[in-house]
């Protein structure tokens, strides 16, 4: 009987990885055909044993050049976003949450958007508080009430908790109520001949619309709408 240090003597080992990946519901080392196949290869030394190291399913790959590809993809995401968001403020001016959801829109990922706008906030392109605070300007210059003012915001992607501390303030001003007495002074410069009853439910209706206070309504169609 031979000896395993005489086999190995007179049959020199060669180590070899297998390379192709087993079929699904092989074991993990199966390597009967990688072995054979290289058994019969004629690069073979003659003589010598065969005996193929498996590699473990599921272990990575390093690859310098995917991970330099990977690396390259992801900062030209991150462009290709800031250039879309850029496009869009040019466009209008817009909160961040609206930005952010346009960007998703899109098709960009939700951490590279993030990213993205957290760096155009800290360059000021983007103003949060400044935006809300445009968008009650408008509101008020189109008569509305701090109701709708609250809607506007939302519906713009201002964030509650700011949206709430604009419209405050503003109340607090009396720009409400002074958008509530200019629509007040329209509906009865437009409705002057008409029936008290008339020119009232028209003016309650339009108030209605617009979020204003009941009770500046109130005030407002008892003195200008006798």
């Amino acid at each position: 009987m031979i000896s395993a240090e005489a086999f190995l003597r007179h049959n020199p080992v060669v180590l070899q990885t297998a390379g192709e990946p087993e079929a699904e519901g092989d074991s993990s080392f199966g390597v009967v055909e990688d072995s054979a196949r290289s058994l019969s290869n004629d690069s073979a030394h003659e003589g010598e044993a065969v005996i193929a190291v498996p590699r473990r399913r599921g272990t990575p790959t390093w690859n310098s050049r995917s991970a330099g590809n990977a690396v390259a993809e992801d900062s030209g995401d991150v462009d290709a976003c800031r250039e879309a968001a850029l496009r869009l403020l040019d466009a209008a001016p817009r909160s961040s949450g609206a930005l952010h959801d346009r960007l998703l829109g899109k098709g960009y990922a939700e951490d590279v958007v993030d990213g993205v706008i957290q760096r155009l906030i800290a360059v000021h392109l983007i103003n949060d508080h400044d935006y809300a605070e445009s968008v009650v300007r408008i509101c008020a210059n189109r008569m509305m009430g701090r109701r709708g003012a609250m809607m506007e915001l939302a519906r713009k992607g201002v964030d509650r908790a700011l949206a709430t501390e604009v419209t405050d303030e503003a109340e607090q001003n009396g720009v409400f109520e002074e958008a509530a007495w200019e629509l007040g002074r329209r509906v009865a410069r437009k409705t002057e001949g008409l029936e008290r009853q008339v020119r009232q439910r028209r003016f309650w209706s339009a108030g209605g619309r617009k979020g204003h206070n009941p009770a500046i309504l109130r005030e407002v169609a008892a003195e200008l709408l006798n």
